[in-house]
């Protein structure tokens, strides 16, 4: 599976714990599409170049972190094709891709632990999405988004 992750300033301590983890642990890597650096960074850029990465097709997944995981999300969301979520536990992680498709995941680098973003990481990248009434359900969503672009 092919991975991107970026962050914001407040995001980047948690997005280098997590790189050599997903090499390590997983045998994964991930391509980081930024910061270089913990310097002041603006969120939605970072989330910008994660859903353009998708949805140009140099992914499947992507992970993006910022302090508390909502202005990732919000922003991620404004992408037709992006389905982000923030996920806080594990459970969060496992319902996001079993029932909503999630592509992109989101963490709060300020309130998540870099055991317990292991945690969320592991479950979002190996479990796959049930289908069936969630199909009906994520088209939704994506037949409002198309009708709002025009």
């Amino acid at each position: 599976m092919n991975l991107v992750i970026a962050s914001d300033h407040a995001g980047f301590p948690l997005k280098c714990d997590l790189i050599p983890w997903l090499f390590e642990k997983l045998g994964m890597t991930a391509t980081d599409l930024g910061p270089s650096s913990p310097d002041s960074v603006d969120y939605p850029d970072f989330a910008g170049y994660l859903c353009k990465h998708l949805l140009e097709g140099n992914a499947e997944r992507g992970i993006l972190i910022c302090n508390s995981g909502i202005g990732m999300s919000i922003s991620a969301n404004r992408y037709q094709g992006i389905r982000a979520a923030l996920c806080l536990f594990p459970e969060m992680a496992y319902y996001a891709r079993h029932h909503n498709n999630a592509n992109v995941l989101i963490l709060a680098g300020g309130l998540t632990a870099p055991f317990l973003a292991r945690e969320v990481v592991e479950i979002f990248l190996s479990e796959k999405f049930d289908g069936g009434r969630h199909s009906r359900r994520t088209g939704k969503v994506e037949s409002v988004l198309q009708a709002d672009s025009h």
